[in-house]
């Protein structure tokens, strides 16, 4: 089904889909300040819900009028719903590294209703844990459906996500179908307090934040579709792929995604929630969505993975062809003395600037503005991705 929105709207104006918006997950992109995701072209980022809560407070959130006011930004904004680090502290105990993030999404819930720790729960009314703080030792967090929205409204985004239960990647059919039960459960409860706020702030069709709800249902295509139909009854401005979309064997299940779109109205937004392989993004545009969030551009440069496009210039670019980029690893010995540039089919800070040997240099050194550089010119490369989806 072809997709009749064109056009995200944010308190700062319209954006055109599709769109990449990446994790900032504090209010900030690491090695960047503000201004610099603004000069990649970036129309927007991702805040988590849990993390701004807890670092700032109501209070601070209230005195800026949200998160975008406080970090200067003049873009888009979407905030999550805080789930997955909630989900995440009540099982901090697993030393998880950050590249097992995937491992740990596919396995979280499952891990906690397993738990022997009986602090630790998931249930109908939210999540339950004990989370160790520096100042009072154990403090008792939980965080509801409701308590989710309430969050969100304060950090003022653009578009709201609703508390939803992942299902694990090996989930037999009874646990998804559970899964799907409670994510239709918080569906409805966070619309309700969303409802109720917009009504207290009096917010408008037109001024209120988009809201929108999650897919769950593991592998199993009929719970999926369940799934979609039973949110789009409750009534939602979109749909955001939920659990992991990555199957065992590495690849994307393109199947689930093809079942969200054709069960959602035309007018919905689509949402690949943590999907940011330039592969699977094309291959999900082609089916209807629209919006992106992912860890990987600002991950990979940090750890000297950048990407580049096969072409000559941004005007040679082709997405639809098979191999239309590739990485560049600017640790590797062989480019001590290249004077090329990073690649041509870019106009970022680094590739205008700065040849290979030179980035090499920095990285070699461990030097901060190696990082820096590298974040600019992926997130210049997804940027440019999206133009060429448009």
């Amino acid at each position: 089904m072809k997709r009749k929105i064109k056009i995200f709207k944010t308190i700062k104006g319209e954006i055109p889909l599709p769109i990449f918006f990446p994790d900032a997950t504090r209010a900030v992109l690491k090695t960047l300040d503000s201004k610099d995701i603004e000069n990649t072209k970036t129309p927007g980022v991702l805040v988590n819900t849990y993390h701004l809560y807890k670092d700032l407070g109501q209070d601070v959130l209230e005195m800026y009028g949200g998160a975008r006011q406080f970090m200067s930004w003049n873009g888009g904004l979407i905030s999550d719903s805080g789930g997955f680090q909630v989900m995440s502290l009540a099982k901090s105990k697993l030393d998880l590294e950050e590249n097992d993030k995937s491992i740990f999404k596919n396995n979280l819930l499952n891990l906690l209703k397993k738990s022997k720790n009986k602090n630790d729960y998931v249930n109908n009314n939210g999540v339950t844990f004990y989370s160790k703080d520096n100042l009072f030792g154990e403090k008792k967090i939980k965080l509801t459906p409701e308590k989710s929205i309430q969050i969100q409204m304060l950090i003022n985004p653009d578009m709201c996500v609703v508390l939803d239960d992942f299902t694990d990647l090996d989930a037999n059919y009874e646990k998804a179908k559970e899964t799907v039960e409670r994510t239709i459960l918080w569906a409805r409860k966070s619309k309700e307090e969303f409802l109720k706020i917009c009504k207290e702030k009096k917010l408008t069709e037109e001024k209120r934040p988009y809201l929108l709800g999650i897919v769950q249902g593991g592998n199993f295509l009929d719970l999926r579709k369940e799934c979609t139909k039973k949110l789009v009854e409750i009534g939602f401005d979109g749909l955001g792929y939920g659990g992991w979309p990555i199957m065992r064997n590495g690849k994307f299940n393109l199947n689930i995604a093809k079942v969200i779109a054709e069960n959602s109205p035309s007018n919905y937004f689509l949402y690949g929630l943590g999907v940011g392989k330039p592969d699977d993004i094309v291959k999900c545009v082609d089916l209807g969505f629209n919006i992106f969030d992912c860890v990987l551009p600002t991950r990979d440069a940090r750890h000297g993975r950048l990407y580049v496009f096969s072409a000559d210039s941004i005007k040679d670019i082709n997405v639809k062809k098979d191999g239309f980029y590739g990485y560049f690893s600017p640790e590797k010995s062989k480019y001590t003395n290249d004077k090329d540039v990073i690649s041509k089919a870019c106009d970022c800070l680094l590739c205008k600037n700065y040849t290979r040997a030179y980035l090499h240099h920095l990285f070699k050194i461990k030097e901060p503005s190696a990082y820096r550089l590298a974040t600019i010119h992926n997130l210049r490369f997804y940027s440019i991705l999206m133009e060429k989806l448009r």
